[in-house]
């Protein structure tokens, strides 16, 4: 892959991982509950759900998606099911201190990141616009796609790491129970708000 077209699909990608979304929503009050480190098995997950939706996209499947309407749309009912379940439990997430000696609740899991990307429309779609924009045909197919694995994983891993620390930043200003309520209020709010960008 050409150096030129390289940094078109790093820009592609770029927009697409960094705009805030059910996965930045969910990286922010991750941090800002558990703390950067804590919530970094989650941002993992999202990367390998992410790597993990792009091979089925480079394997073909992702093409059902377009050879059959029925299924995007399941894909999206369910997705939007799942973020507004998500967007429920983070607006109703009961009170803690970020003191040290005080253990919160668990963090999201990794495998529940991995999981979330296959009910997320946007990250098929980010998927499907990279391996139909920025693949070459023939011999070069094959390296393409690494390319775009190598650009989706550094992109991703940025973007994930600047949400964390956007989350841990905002946790340190958490110490009142009315500004934890706000918070999970307004996280599980935007989170809601963001189903929207999947029908759009």
């Amino acid at each position: 892959m050409e150096l030129s077209l390289f940094i078109s699909l790093l820009g592609f990608l770029w927009v697409a991982a960094i705009t805030p979304g059910p996965n930045n929503m969910l990286l922010t009050t991750s941090a800002a509950h558990f703390g950067f480190i804590r919530s970094g098995w989650l941002m993992i997950g999202i990367m390998l759900g992410m790597q993990s939706i792009l091979l089925l996209v480079a394997l073909g499947i992702g093409g059902l998606l377009l050879l059959y309407p029925m299924l995007h749309l399941f894909l999206k009912i369910a997705g939007s099911l799942y973020l507004l379940w998500l967007a429920w439990k983070v607006a109703t997430a009961s009170y803690q201190t970020l003191q040290a000696g005080n253990t919160p609740r668990q963090p999201m899991r990794c495998y529940q990141g991995w999981l979330l990307q296959f009910l997320n429309p946007k990250a098929w779609l980010m998927a499907l616009g990279a391996v139909s924009s920025f693949t070459l045909p023939g011999e070069a197919y094959l390296s393409s796609i690494v390319a775009i694995a190598v650009a989706m994983l550094l992109v991703n891993l940025v973007a994930g790491m600047i949400w964390l620390a956007f989350g841990s930043l905002i946790g340190r200003l958490l110490a009142s129970r009315r500004a934890w309520r706000v918070f999970n209020l307004t996280m599980g709010l935007l989170t809601a708000v963001s189903v929207l960008l999947i029908w759009h």
